[in-house]
């Protein structure tokens, strides 16, 4: 199963430049299906529901395309491997959302899209990095970003993982709503209906 590319665009509002840096980001992290572009469609659903402007929508968008930028700026063998990380990779790890705010404002985009990608790591609990921020601190659109790339994450396919089904990543989001995860934004994603983004990639390539 496969998401025709004008079925999974034409509600984001992309340039080619930032679509191509999106799909390098895909491949870095090594999905077998578009992932960034996916998850703007399932967030912007999300952002309809809330009623949010339309400025505040685009960047949201532009911030899914390359939210996962900092990953591939530092370029790490760990962020591919099938293990536990250590201590020490962790702690690096956690550095990829400030890299990907900084290569966000090199390429000329938003302060706001800078911070949602800065911001996509942050948990409701105030848990989450790089900040630490917790519940209404963590602005709406990261909010947003957080859930739809988790649940992205957990129903696609990369060399060391094996895609889950759509209740079980829905159960996923509803048993950490409120820890990790803003219940209202969960709630609203749980009702979301005839997106087609939602369909998990479990057993489609079997």
């Amino acid at each position: 199963m496969s998401f025709p590319k004008k079925a999974m665009t034409k509600e984001i509002r992309v340039d080619e430049k930032l679509l191509k840096l999106s799909s390098a980001i895909d491949d870095f992290e090594g999905y077998n299906h578009a992932h960034a572009i996916r998850i703007a469609a399932m967030a912007d659903a999300i952002a309809q529901d809330f009623n949010l402007a339309s400025q505040d929508r685009f960047a949201l968008q532009q911030a899914a395309l390359v939210h996962d930028i900092g990953e591939m700026v530092m370029d790490r063998d760990y962020i591919k491997s099938n293990r536990v990380l250590t201590q020490r990779e962790r702690i690096d790890m956690q550095r990829h959302p400030v890299i990907g705010e900084q290569e966000a404002a090199k390429r000329g985009l938003s302060r706001a899209v800078q911070l949602i990608v800065r911001w996509h790591h942050e948990w409701w609990n105030g848990s989450g990095y790089p900040d630490g921020l917790e519940r209404d601190q963590i602005p709406l659109a990261a909010r947003i970003l957080r859930v739809c790339d988790t649940y992205a994450a957990l129903t696609d396919s990369r060399p060391y993982s094996v895609p889950i089904s759509e209740s079980e990543a829905k159960r996923y989001l509803t048993e950490w709503a409120g820890i990790e995860f803003d219940p209202k934004v969960v709630r609203v994603f749980l009702s979301l209906e005839n997106v087609l983004q939602l369909r998990s990639f479990a057993n489609s390539d079997k």
